[in-house]
């Protein structure tokens, strides 16, 4: 079963498209990374999918169904922000959210749920201090916690906006092989919004480019190259490769990775 459909998706900001007529199929365990410049609508992508924002015109499906605001069958990684010190929020206990926040009224924790945020948690390797406040902990650990939480419920599709920012390499390798091994596992498929490729590049199956209002799909090797971006921008952007790394050159909206 194809978990994420898009037709002839549109979305505009003002009097400026973001996108047009964008086709994306997601298979199960595929892990699609969503490059572009700010201002080129990676996360109002998100945002339509979550049901948050919504298209101009065109249609979303997860699992043949029309997506719809707080569907338990996407986890969601924000964008990186400090939990501020002091802030008492148990780690478990914002796992515990991605299992049974969605319920009215004062959630209830069950055996079962203290169960699946153990797993959960265990998963992503925080047991050790997912009893302390969230606001002693540090970015990678904070991180790590929001990966458990994204995917306690088990989702069909994972989505995380720029989840790496802010973290040190370590920790973004951290955070990124989690992501990988949660695909691996469970087929969860994962779109992962990112300035800079490189630390998943190993990881990608498909990469959506988004640019000038248009937007290219391939496998990295079809998409990051000087011809096709220089195509999707409308100006000459060179791609190198050194190392097993990428980077983009040319126009100053491109040179972000």
């Amino acid at each position: 079963m194809t978990v994420l459909t898009i037709r002839q998706g549109a979305l505009s900001f003002g009097e400026r498209t973001l996108w047009r007529s964008l086709d994306l199929d997601v298979q199960p365990g595929e892990f699609v990374a969503v490059l572009g410049a700010n201002g080129s609508g990676k996360t109002s992508l998100l945002r339509a999918i979550l049901g948050q924002q919504k298209l101009d015109s065109g249609t979303i499906e997860l699992g043949g169904q029309p997506v719809h605001r707080g569907d338990r069958r996407i986890g969601y990684i924000p964008q990186q922000r400090l939990i501020a010190p002091g802030t008492p929020l148990r780690g478990r206990d914002l796992v515990t959210l991605g299992i049974n926040g969605h319920r009215f009224g004062l959630p209830f924790t069950s055996s079962t749920d203290r169960r699946r945020a153990d797993a959960a948690i265990a998963a992503v390797g925080a047991t050790a201090y997912a009893d302390q406040p969230m606001g002693a902990l540090s970015g990678g650990e904070q991180q790590r916690l929001r990966v458990a939480q994204a995917t306690a419920s088990d989702p069909l599709l994972l989505l995380a906006d720029e989840p790496l920012t802010s973290l040190d390499l370590a920790h973004q390798r951290g955070v990124a092989e989690l992501l990988d091994q949660q695909r691996t596992q469970t087929s969860t498929a994962v779109i992962f919004v990112t300035h800079d490729i490189n630390p998943v590049l190993s990881m990608v199956d498909r990469v959506l480019y988004l640019a000038q209002g248009r937007f290219t799909v391939g496998t990295p090797d079809e998409v990051l190259r000087s011809e096709v971006l220089s195509s999707l921008y409308g100006t000459d952007v060179e791609v190198f490769r050194r190392g097993g790394r990428v980077f983009v050159a040319g126009a100053a909206e491109a040179g972000h990775h």
